[in-house]
């Protein structure tokens, strides 16, 4: 059973390079070129151990093997209380329920901010994805078709919400 914590500074050049296999590998992030963790600094940094931005990481004795977060939806005023999540895990441990795992701990961890909803954007095709975002109680509202271009072809990405407190 992996150990779910705070992301830490130290935590940052793992974080990036589980992100840096999805910029060279899939579709599932639009960014074309892979970062340092010096780039992702900032990003970093717009999380914290308490409010409405999040970042938890999974761990176990190879290292972190993923990590979710919850960061500004839109920048407007009126959205304050909406967040956008994203979850990445590393490629080696997909299949083992560990983002149900660290979505459950995120989702437990904004519980009492003052937030009304999540929403996530997934690149479409990805059953995966999509599986889970259901599994944890989001609702597809629709798609924007062909909106990024990434190896040569455009994709569509779907989109999904959810109350933070489900009934």
């Amino acid at each position: 059973m992996p150990l779910i914590r705070d992301a830490v500074l130290d935590d940052l050049p793992a974080l990036t390079e589980i992100y840096n296999h999805y910029i060279l590998n899939t579709p599932i992030t639009f960014d074309l070129a892979p970062c340092t963790p010096q780039q992702r600094r900032e990003w970093f940094d717009e999380h914290s151990a308490s409010g409405r931005y999040r970042l938890l990481v999974a761990t176990d004795d190879t290292g972190i093997l993923g990590y979710a977060a919850t960061s500004r939806w839109r920048p407007k005023a009126a959205y304050e209380t909406t967040v956008e999540s994203s979850i990445y895990c590393r490629h080696d441990a997909c299949g083992r329920g560990l983002g149900t795992q660290l979505y459950e701990a995120l989702f437990e961890a904004i519980a009492n901010e003052d937030l009304h909803r999540i929403v996530a954007g997934t690149t479409l095709p990805n059953a995966a994805s999509v599986a889970l975002h259901e599994r944890m109680g989001f609702r597809r509202v629709g798609t924007f078709d062909a909106v990024g271009r990434k190896f040569g072809k455009f994709w569509d990405v779907g989109w999904f919400e959810r109350p933070l407190r489900l009934s």
